[in-house]
């Protein structure tokens, strides 16, 4: 009589488990379709920040400033791909600045604006060093 009550037991403990997984494995609580693309969209939005991080970079007024003031931008600038969360924020929000500057008939940048931003943007990049 033990011996089919262990028979049993496991029998049931089996048929728990079997029963239990396949009734989990349907729901879920986000569809995998729907993850795949918030993750696409928030990897798009990282590289839409670092590339504005990088054109910014790439200016030559911010080239000669940086020069001017003894900053290795090939340095700066590859440390861009390190940048992620609130830091990668921060840094195309100010790059973004740079970037529209010239825009709207402006034609040129004050070097105390474009040194004020492009030290923000080291010391954001350097940061996570």
């Amino acid at each position: 009589m033990p011996i089919l009550r262990q028979l049993l037991a496991v029998l049931l403990m089996l048929l728990t488990i079997a029963t239990g997984s396949a009734v989990a494995d349907e729901r879920h609580v986000i569809d995998p379709s729907q993850l795949a693309a918030a993750m696409r969209q928030h990897v798009g939005a990282q590289d839409t920040d670092r590339a504005a991080v990088r054109e910014a970079l790439a200016r030559p007024d911010v080239q000669r400033v940086a020069a001017s003031i003894g900053i290795d931008l090939n340095r700066v600038t590859s440390s861009v791909d390190t940048l992620s969360g609130r830091e990668l924020q921060q840094a195309a929000m100010t790059a973004r600045q740079i970037n529209q500057s010239l825009v709207g008939g402006a034609s040129s940048i004050s070097t105390t604006t474009i040194i004020i931003l492009l030290l923000i943007l080291i010391v954001l990049i350097l940061a996570l060093k």
